[in-house]
């Protein structure tokens, strides 16, 4: 069975809506895509709530950095990488990582949640470094710093380790808990 990837769904659902349209500006035809949208939306709920995990057509075995319709966790972050929580739930339990596996480096990462819920558990031993912003969701930092529409930061320097953890979240409609 062929999986489709988040790319070819947003921009199948973006065709989809451009043809609407075009059929009503240029034959009059009403056709109601958005209720059509929603009717879709319940039933995929429907199927994911009766056959659980196994059922995931749109999960790319490609991306193991996405999290799309389901859940995940992470336990070791990696530099310069991106993830991606887009309708489902993230887990960052990185309280167990060690900075020595790094040697003294920056780890780099950025968390983008979208329609999500994403969890970080930051890392005892590593000066840890968050820039998060919001729009029509929440971000909340371990010092109770809250952002639901701007910007929020967050620096903890508890420790005389070299390791620095930087992470830029991007919440939209969802939320961001670090802890």
């Amino acid at each position: 069975m062929s999986k489709m990837g988040t790319g070819a769904f947003w921009g199948l659902l973006l065709i989809i809506i451009g043809l609407s349209i075009f059929i009503k500006v240029v034959f009059n035809i009403d056709f109601p895509i958005f209720k059509i949208l929603i009717a879709f939306f319940f039933i995929y709920l429907g199927l994911k709530i009766l056959f659980g995990h196994s059922f995931r057509p749109f999960h790319s075995c490609k991306d193991e950095h996405t999290v799309i319709f389901g859940e995940r966790v992470f336990l070791k972050p990696e530099h310069g990488r991106e993830y991606s929580v887009i309708f489902g739930k993230a887990v960052f339990d990185w309280q167990h990582f060690r900075p020595d596996s790094i040697g003294g480096q920056q780890i780099d990462v950025k968390i983008n949640t979208i329609f999500g819920s994403t969890e970080m558990v930051l890392p005892k031993d590593m000066r840890v470094r968050i820039d998060a912003s919001s729009a029509f969701g929440e971000a909340r930092m371990p010092n109770g710093n809250t952002a639901t529409f701007g910007n929020t930061n967050y620096w903890a320097d508890t420790t005389d380790s070299n390791s620095q953890l930087n992470v830029r979240a991007d919440v939209v409609f969802g939320s961001f808990l670090a802890r």
